[in-house]
Formats: structure tokens, sequence, C-alpha cells
């Protein structure tokens, strides 16, 4: 039987005091700068935390998304920095909410080691509006997430994207296909990997899984954070050799780089 709208106020109004008096009785702190959380809500960061979380502008490429990274012997009017021009990367277009720095940092490993749910949830909303305002770049008719190796799937137990991409989904309406992409071959164990590294270790390290089909599909490839673009890459050359139209990357975060990294790779 649906529950009538008067009915359904009464059940948030219920939530909500319910969701109080538990706070009242067992105070948490914010996970990130330890202050006192006095809301009822179940996210557990603190909005000065969350209002620190530096957005990229408007303004930046137009395909990686990335202010500052222009070469400045090219026009100023020039759209597409030289980083992207040198790379010619698989993706059409990347955008991400925020810089990986500071407490956005902090709060994505909280994301990827903790399975922190109100917290992924909060993401895919920022995700969302991203995708909203930019909605002749990132459109798409399917959510891919960028697979865990098995190996790591076991230990971990959870792909960190799902928390923010099964309810992106649904702010969007789009369909998640968890089960298009695997990655043949896991990262390797060195933890911090140079550029260069990053592009050889994701090599052919993706492909589509047997039976999964995104004949002339427009994809928005998902991932947490954005580094070289190395693993949106690899994702986007598998899904396009599997007849996918488009594919655009979208990430929370993106790791900024210096002007001079358009030389960087070869």
């Amino acid at each position: 039987m649906p529950i009538s709208p008067s009915r359904h106020a009464l059940v948030q109004l219920i939530q909500s005091v319910g969701g109080a008096v538990t706070s009242l009785c067992f105070p948490a702190n914010c996970r990130l700068c330890e202050e006192l959380l006095v809301d009822a809500r179940r996210l557990p960061l603190c909005d000065n935390c969350l209002s620190s979380f530096v957005e990229i502008p408007p303004g930046s490429c137009d395909i990686c998304g990335l202010p500052g990274t222009f070469d400045p012997e090219f026009p100023k009017e020039r759209s597409i920095c030289a980083d992207c021009e040198k790379r010619r990367f698989g993706f059409q277009v990347a955008r991400s909410f925020g810089f990986y720095e500071g407490l956005l940092a902090r709060a994505i490993l909280l994301l990827k080691h903790e399975q922190i749910v109100p917290l992924g949830k909060w993401f895919a909303e920022r995700l969302a509006e991203l995708v909203r305002k930019e909605a002749q770049r990132l459109c798409a008719d399917v959510i891919v997430p960028v697979p865990l190796h098995r190996q790591r799937s076991r230990e971990r137990g959870f792909n960190q994207v799902d928390l923010f991409g099964e309810p992106l989904s649904k702010f969007l309406n789009l369909p998640y296909k968890t089960v298009l992409l695997k990655r043949s071959r896991p990262r390797p164990e060195k933890h911090l990997l140079r550029s260069e590294e990053r592009w050889e270790a994701v090599r052919g390290a993706f492909a589509m899984r047997k039976g999964g089909r995104v004949d002339n599909l427009r994809i928005l490839l998902l991932d947490d954070v954005m580094t070289t673009g190395a693993t949106l890459d690899a994702c986007s050359r598998a899904l396009h050799e599997a007849g996918a139209k488009s594919v655009s990357g979208l990430t929370i975060a993106r790791a900024g780089r210096p002007l001079s990294s358009f030389a960087e790779h070869p």
C-alpha cells in the first residue's frame, strides 16, 4: 500500500527526531577535524570540513577540465591544454568535483578504506550537480565504474566507486553497470608510481567482460581520483574497442599538475 504524503512527512519527522536524540545521547566527532558534530545527520563530517574542499573552477581545459595547464606559447584563446593536445586521451572529456589535496584527499581515503556509505552519497550529490552543469559534455546512456582487480576486491571487500556510483545512477536516472569492464592485471605493489610507471601499469590492464555490450552507447566512466589520466584512458580504449560511441570520465577529485607536465609523456 503506498504511503500518503502526510504519513510520509510524519515518518520523516520521527526519523529526524530519533536522529537528534541519538546525537544527544551518543555525540560523535568529525572524522577529519575531530570537532563535535552538532546535528543529527549520518554524515560523519562537519560543515566546515565539507566547505573547505577546493572545487575545480569553470573555464578550464575542454578535455581534462584542469585549469592552469596551458602552454604559454599557445594562443590564450586555446581551449585545450598542452597535455591533452600531446597525449590524445582515449576519453572525450573528463571532469572532477575538486582538487585531490588537503581534507578532500583525506575524505576520499576514508571512503576507500572505511566504506562510509553516507559520505559516498554526499559525493554522489556533488557529482550529479556537476553532470547537470555540464550536461552537453557529460551526456551518457550508462554509468560504468573503473573496476578493481579481483585480488584487491577480495582484500577490500568492496569497490569504493560503488559507494558514490550507485546513488549517482539514481540521481541521474541512468543504469549502473558493474559487470562490463574487468581489470585483468593488478596494480604494482609499489605504493607511489611515477607518471611513466602509471601509464605502463595500466596499458592493456582493462578489458570487456565476456558478453558485455556497449555498442553505440555513451559511457560515463566513474572513478574516485584522476591523477595522470592513465586509468581512465586505458578503460576508455577498451570501451571504444567494444563499440562505445563516446566515453566521458568523471571523478571526485583531480590531482593537480605543473605547467611543464605536457612534456612529461613521450
